[in-house]
């Protein structure tokens, strides 16, 4: 029999393996990065792609249900100058112009993604088996096979600290891999759905959010309209609501107090919320800000924004970098997921700030990390 002790440290090494490290901030994963990693460092060629179709004005057909019309609009994307927590990979500010279209309203909720599953008997990354012939392909050459007993399906599991830690630069302090935790048990594997019909689908990857968004007639929002949205009238503030952070737990659920040991639970919720349970933004929107992070369409490329600022022009509906490109964790293809989650504490990354952004690997999932869609005018028609 394989003991606990061997088990938890083998799981710690999947973690690390499998670099979930898009979990945390940049900044801890400059210096979480290995030797063996600086030493393959890409250089990734970084395109600006936009897309020159035009939908300025409402289209006049009824507002697909549980969604809001974005108007077309400009903006400066990234960190303002008066945000002093800003990292540098949300630097520089460059503008950006974006037609308009129809957004989520909410986060996808529990009750959507079962609707989704029940009509398309769909299984989901946490759900499947581990592949290790897939798996070692995202790792240094040579990583030895873990334990069969560690390589069951599963997913990341936060737990608190029981005491005050001396750094939060290792993040496997606080996560642990959960085997049997998915979408339908999202705090563990005895845990349930049942009574968070309308929290926000966790435990899912980018490849299970772009089949929902399939199955729905829909698609992921590119990083440019995720952010512009979530500012909605705000657009040179460091939150959504403005630079009042004593508004925080008014207006986001994130972590406030000795993270990760003790949370106050000033904002309410310890974990996920209800969508809906904060005040929506200028444009309508309910929890653009903590709660789980949201996934966007765009690769993360650590040279993007300073490309699009260089070209000293207005991007037009940018799609993001043509290629992914993190030198410090270039064993994997990143998305870029943004908005900060109910574990953002203005003592580790404060991500609830409307430039925040951070990339995640595109078959892991968490506790932390959901989606919600857009929908072109094109497109109304689907599901």
């Amino acid at each position: 029999m394989v003991s606990n002790q061997y088990i938890n440290t083998f799981a710690n090494k999947i973690f690390i393996m499998k670099s979930y490290i898009a979990l945390i901030c940049l900044v801890f994963l400059l210096i979480l990065s290995c030797k063996e990693q600086a030493s393959k460092k890409a250089t990734a060629p970084v395109i600006a792609v936009e897309n020159t179709e035009t939908q300025v004005s409402k289209p006049r057909i009824q507002t697909p249900n549980g969604m809001v019309w974005i108007p077309a609009g400009t903006f400066m994307q990234g960190a303002v100058s008066q945000d002093k927590m800003a990292m540098m990979h949300e630097k520089p500010q460059h503008p950006v112009s974006v037609n308009g279209f129809y957004m989520d309203a909410t986060e996808v909720t529990n009750a959507q993604f079962k609707k989704f599953v029940q009509a398309t008997n769909y299984v989901t990354t946490a759900e499947r088996p581990i592949d290790w012939s897939e798996m070692k392909k995202q790792l240094p050459e040579g990583t030895p096979k873990p334990h069969d007993s560690i390589l069951q399906p599963g997913s990341l599991l936060f737990k608190k600290a029981a005491s005050k830690l001396p750094n939060l630069y290792d993040f496997s302090q606080w996560w642990v891999w959960s085997i049997g935790t998915n979408w339908r048990h999202p705090t563990g594997p005895n845990s349930s759905i049942e009574g968070k019909e309308n929290h926000p689908v966790v435990h899912v990857s980018f490849i299970d959010a772009l089949a929902y968004c399939k199955w729905a007639g829909r698609r992921l929002p590119t990083e440019a309209e995720w952010e512009y949205a979530a500012r909605g009238t705000h657009k040179n503030t460091a939150f959504l609501w403005g630079d009042d952070i004593s508004q925080l737990s008014k207006q986001v659920n994130s972590w406030e107090g000795d993270f990760p040991v003790n949370n106050s639970l000033q904002d309410g919720y310890e974990r996920t919320a209800p969508v809906k349970t904060y005040p929506q933004n200028s444009f309508g929107l309910y929890e653009m800000a903590g709660n789980v992070w949201e996934m966007t369409n765009d690769l993360y490329n650590l040279k993007y924004y300073e490309a699009l600022a260089q070209a000293n022009q207005v991007a037009v509906n940018p799609k993001g970098a043509t290629e992914a490109y993190n030198p410090n964790n270039p064993y994997l293809e990143e998305i870029i997921i943004k908005g900060g989650s109910f574990l953002c504490s203005d003592s580790y990354c404060a991500s609830y700030r409307a430039s925040s952004r951070m990339g995640t690997s595109k078959d892991s999932s968490s506790e932390h990390i959901g989606f919600r869609t857009v929908l072109d005018a094109s497109m109304v028609g689907g599901n």
